[in-house]
């Protein structure tokens, strides 16, 4: 399951209630006439023909209990699920609540265990009586692809996760050889800590402070645009990949300019002046950093309020 995917269904969630309900209002209403209920459920098949990505169509009583077989694609789901008794789910009492068309959010099917959402419409009679409500059941991957298909399978969708697994590999290789040439800067001294240059330690470990850097960023990229996992919610509001990219570069100038520091102390002292220069500039790049994520945060909370 694609925690991304769910986040991406909360953006769009009012956009596939209103179509969902739109087509069940226009084949429910082109079914319905003079209140009759049977001539409705017996026309579920065509509702199935304009919902064809949907895994299953029934329809419950106003006590909650299913009062049709499944209409499914699915050799496992169709014709089965009479007499099963749904009142304990969040569609009915969702849809009694409302008193309309309703859409839920994401769930584990118990059967499919895929992670599914129900749309549920209720017929009432003249007196404002319930007499069913019918279900409609999609996974959450074709509810994406009917209503938001740049998120699931597009052709753009796809190039951008092909393009991010190649970067990400990239760097991958570029931070595993920074880190093999910064083990072997060192080791190649043995056991002879006589010989050990200073400079060479120096080398080393601004090589590892790259590396782990780099490979932080894969870590990154990697997990948020590709597998879509989900970003750590904090109060920047920004992009996390931005984030830890600019964070990993103030970690890695910051061990370097504290490298410097130790060395020019001990090697030359009048070259000081260039570590300090080199601070200022982490520091400017901590200020730049916290005023992104200050003005992003702000962004974000003016977007929520409108």
């Amino acid at each position: 399951m694609q925690i991304k995917e769910i986040q991406e269904y909360a953006q769009v969630r009012t956009k596939a209630r209103a179509y969902l309900c739109y087509i069940m209002s226009r084949n429910i209403s082109q079914n319905i006439q003079s209140g009759d209920l049977d001539l409705v459920l017996s026309k579920l098949g065509d509702l199935k023909q304009s919902i064809p990505k949907s895994e299953v169509i029934y329809a419950l009583d106003s006590n909650g209990k299913q009062i049709t077989d499944n209409i499914s694609s699915t050799r496992s789901l169709k014709n089965t699920g009479k007499g099963e008794d749904r009142s304990d789910r969040a569609y009915y009492y969702r849809t009694l609540k409302e008193h309309r068309c309703s859409l839920t959010d994401p769930y584990p099917s118990m059967i499919t265990n895929k992670m599914v959402v129900t749309s549920s419409f209720p017929i009432y009679d003249d007196d404002d009586n319930l007499l069913c409500i019918i279900c409609v059941d999609i996974t959450l991957e074709n509810i994406l692809k009917m209503v938001h298909p740049s998120s699931v399978d597009s052709v753009s969708g796809l190039i951008s996760k092909i393009a991010y697994t190649s970067f990400s590999i990239a760097l991958a290789l570029v931070s595993l050889l920074l880190f093999i040439k910064g083990i072997t800067s060192f080791l190649h001294f043995g056991l002879d800590f006589s010989i050990i240059d200073i400079n060479e330690i120096f080398k080393a470990t601004i090589l590892l402070t790259l590396s782990l850097a780099i490979f932080d960023l894969v870590k990154a990229i990697f997990e948020e645009e590709v597998l879509g996992k989900e970003k750590k919610h904090d109060d920047s509001g920004g992009h996390q990949t931005m984030v830890r990219f600019l964070g990993s570069i103030i970690i890695a100038l910051s061990i370097e300019a504290l490298m410097l520091v130790f060395k020019f102390a001990l090697t030359d002292p009048g070259m000081l002046e260039y570590a300090v220069y080199l601070i200022i500039g982490v520091s400017f790049l901590l200020v730049s950093l916290s005023l992104y994520m200050k003005f992003s945060r702000v962004e974000k909370k003016n977007t929520k309020q409108k």
